[in-house]
């Protein structure tokens, strides 16, 4: 049974009942769906708890997927007890960090937008982020990039999803703006996110619904990382 993705469905869901469906042979327990985001894509995989029906709360430290890409296993503390395959379980984020990722990895969209460069690598923290760039020039401002980044996301966008099939990416190549991390493609769709008026690239992470949400953000810092590379990083204002 794969897991069902209720992360990709809603991502300002919190918690969901589920279904234990096997354990892995580390520990690690895999349910029939689930609201937790499994790491990918330079985004950490979501923390929070798995409560037991006698109201035993495990502790979730990590979220990752199975070796063969089908399932998520999320990741027990060490010592923890496993609940057994067929147990009925309820699953808690962490949300405050999980929103936190959520707007950091929008904002990172809307850098593409302000840096319409090749992306050679990225990761999202907890309230800060940074996006690689390969540019060929350098002399980046940061407060000038702050200043437009910032304006873009004043601009209340709506954010928003849709899918498209293999064939129709291959068919937009320019959609894809990462060079080093590549569309989860094979499953005969891919999902593009929708920055109303300002950006469209497939991405298969969770994002708030508005840029408004995002709030102030600010340029930390630039770092030349090669001859053409540029490491820029953000952080809440």
């Amino acid at each position: 049974m794969t897991t069902r993705l209720l992360f990709r469905e809603d991502a300002y869901s919190r918690h969901c009942s589920a279904v234990v469906t096997s354990i892995t042979n580390t520990g690690g327990v895999i349910v029939d769906g689930s609201v937790f985001y499994a790491t990918a894509g330079g985004q950490p995989g979501d923390t929070g708890v798995l409560v037991r029906a006698d109201g035993t709360e495990l502790d979730i430290v990590t979220t990752v997927y199975s070796d063969d890409k089908v399932d998520i296993v999320h990741v027990l503390k060490d010592g923890s007890s496993s609940p057994m395959v067929g147990e009925a379980v309820r699953l808690k984020l962490d949300w405050e960090k999980r929103f936190a990722r959520m707007r950091i990895h929008t904002a990172l969209h809307l850098l593409t937008t302000t840096l319409p460069y090749p992306v050679t690598g990225g990761s999202i923290g907890d309230g800060e982020g940074r996006l690689d760039f390969d540019i060929p020039d350098a002399g980046l401002d940061k407060d000038a990039i702050t200043h437009d980044l910032n304006q873009r996301i004043q601009r209340n966008a709506d954010v928003t999803f849709r899918w498209i099939n293999d064939e129709e990416l291959e068919a937009n190549p320019g959609l894809v703006k990462t060079m080093s991390v590549k569309p989860p493609m094979g499953t005969g769709r891919v999902r593009l996110v929708n920055i109303e008026g300002l950006d469209l690239q497939p991405c298969g992470g969770t994002h708030v619904n508005n840029t408004s949400e995002i709030g102030a953000v600010v340029v930390t810092s630039i770092e030349k990382k090669g001859k053409q590379n540029r490491r820029v990083r953000i952080a809440f204002a």
